[in-house]
């Protein structure tokens, strides 16, 4: 699925304003990545940094930082969690979240609730396809990808 050339997954939970997705991973897991839309307004990824393993975060803060060309700021936690892990291809080759932003996950964490419980206040599915077309009219958003 896209609008205005912006890929959208349905079976993924995203954030109001669809610059981040939430995936369910193995074992209570939950992988965190950004949108072709946040891929296509950061520009070229140039550096990504993320919290330590074991490193309790609340709502609200991030688990990530992103530096592109054009802008550098938080990747969002949208519950509270634990980091697990960081993506070290990401961490290495920042610049596959532009051309695979779906399969370039940033983080995984550990929610310190039950994982249904953590993505409730996500969108999904439908609501999450009729909000996302919303946000790429409203705002005008062109997606391209840059090649890895």
């Amino acid at each position: 699925m896209e609008c205005n050339g912006c890929e959208f997954r349905p079976e993924l939970y995203y954030d109001a304003e669809f610059q981040i997705w939430v995936r369910i991973e193995e074992q209570g897991e939950l992988a965190v990545g950004m949108t072709d839309i946040s891929q296509s307004i950061a520009g070229k990824i140039m550096h990504v940094r993320v919290r330590r393993p074991g490193t309790a975060r609340p709502a609200g803060k991030p688990v990530a930082t992103i530096e592109s060309a054009k802008w550098a700021g938080p990747v969002p936690n949208l519950f509270d969690c634990t980091i697990a892990g960081a993506n070290t291809e990401v961490l290495e080759h920042p610049e596959i979240l532009n051309s695979q932003p779906y399969e370039a996950w940033i983080a995984r964490v550990i929610p310190t609730q039950p994982a249904a419980q953590a993505l409730a206040a996500l969108l999904t599915g439908d609501a999450a396809w009729a909000g996302y077309q919303a946000r790429c009219k409203r705002d005008g958003i062109e997606c391209k990808r840059l090649p890895a």
